[in-house]
């Protein structure tokens, strides 16, 4: 079950790459020293998370058990994780970037798992990491955890700023009705 996991994560990187090749034109993007904000903590996130059981204690110390029952909901998790994922980037289109920017006729889209969180693709991301960490069971996965949705909370802010900007008339009233990260919560 724990290979379940790892397809995950590739499909993700494999469909993010290509998908990156088909996006609108980049019309402003953010500066390299903004940027940097949220890119530090992602990274360090991403290598406790990955490769944190090498480090020595505590980091490497397991909490969580490493049952059948743990391993099958991670799996589960971390599917639905990635289908959120996929959605969401398949309705956000060619709009999508990896970095903050503004695209060439740039589209607030409001449909899809956009209904339900303004943020879907890292809505689906935490759950695929919550899912590694939850697999993996050691502090440093879980400390990752939360260096990642620290990184990924300033970003979200930032494109919020942009977003706010370029729709002044439609962002606050779909700011108002749907939530930033986790349906109906937060």
């Amino acid at each position: 079950m724990k290979n379940i996991i790892t397809i995950c994560w590739t499909i993700f990187f494999v469909v993010w790459l290509l998908a990156a090749i088909f996006t609108k034109r980049t019309v402003y993007h953010e500066s390299g020293a903004r940027r940097l904000r949220y890119l530090i903590p992602v990274v360090i996130g991403w290598y406790l998370l990955f490769r944190g059981h090498r480090l020595p204690p505590p980091f490497n110390v397991h909490i969580i058990p490493q049952t059948n029952a743990i391993v099958i909901v991670s799996s589960i998790l971390c599917v639905c994780g990635l289908g959120f994922c996929l959605w969401a980037r398949a309705v956000l289109g060619r709009n999508w970037s990896g970095t903050v920017t503004l695209k060439e006729n740039h589209e607030l889209i409001v449909r899809g798992p956009y209904r339900l969180v303004r943020h879907p693709i890292y809505t689906g991301l935490l759950a695929m990491l919550i899912a590694t960490a939850i697999a993996q069971g050691h502090i440093a996965g879980v400390i990752g955890v939360v260096l990642v949705f620290a990184s990924f909370w300033i970003k979200l802010s930032y494109e919020e700023e942009l977003m706010a900007n370029q729709f002044p008339d439609q962002y606050p009233a779909y700011r108002e009705r749907v939530k930033r990260i986790i349906p109906f919560l937060l």
